[in-house]
């Protein structure tokens, strides 16, 4: 092979390997922050209030009359004081808001790298546990990106998010950002619990 022909093999091969690692920037399973289509944050709603998952602060829940409360250092349930100040780059947990007296979204939130008053700590997790004898006409109220939880089942879940994962009795996506996790009853196949979370950027190690 002479000099000529060495060089225009090389050409081909370096054009073949620009092409294949282009192909691989464009998919990568979904996982890019820059555009990727899965990375949409999905609201939650509460009697038509909604709740946007690393976004929604305390505060905002307080002013549209959710009844918000945490556990304190000595593990009681206590009504929220939205000036108590938090740690920067925490995370907390403990957090519920009253849908009746038997039914509480459990919630976490983060605080970002400056000190801020619990009022303006972001929602960072919440989740929702329902059983068979809660009230349909109050789960009726809640819903998830748009549908009522009393009509989400695990069918319908795929079909409207079908890059998702699971099996029959959960629906999961776990993306750079946000996590969905929905679980349903096997022997309905409605929804039974579902929970968001946002990933904060905070100090585990205290």
């Amino acid at each position: 092979m002479n000099t000529k022909q060495t060089r225009s093999l090389l050409c081909l091969i370096l054009a073949a390997l620009m092409l294949s690692l282009s192909a691989c920037g464009k998919d990568d399973g979904g996982n890019s922050r820059g555009g990727d289509k899965d990375e949409v944050l999905l609201p939650i709603s509460i009697n038509g209030k909604e709740i946007r998952v690393g976004e929604t602060t305390v505060q905002t829940l307080l002013d549209e009359g959710l009844d918000v409360s945490w556990v304190d250092g000595d593990y009681n349930r206590i009504t929220v004081d939205p000036a108590t100040q938090l740690e920067p780059n925490s995370y907390y947990t403990g957090g519920s808001i009253k849908v009746t007296d038997n039914m509480h979204f459990a919630i976490s939130f983060a605080t970002d790298e400056e000190e801020v008053s619990l009022g303006q700590a972001v929602i960072a997790r919440l989740e929702l546990s329902m059983a068979a004898e809660d009230d349909k006409s109050v789960l009726e109220t809640i819903s998830f990106d748009g549908v009522p939880v009393t009509e989400l089942t695990r069918e319908k879940a795929a079909e409207k998010y079908p890059d998702w994962t699971g099996n029959e009795v959960m629906w999961l996506h776990y993306g750079l950002e946000y996590k969905y996790d929905l679980n349903f009853d096997i022997s309905t196949g409605y929804l039974n619990r579902f929970a968001v979370e946002r990933t904060c950027d905070v100090d585990w190690n205290g």
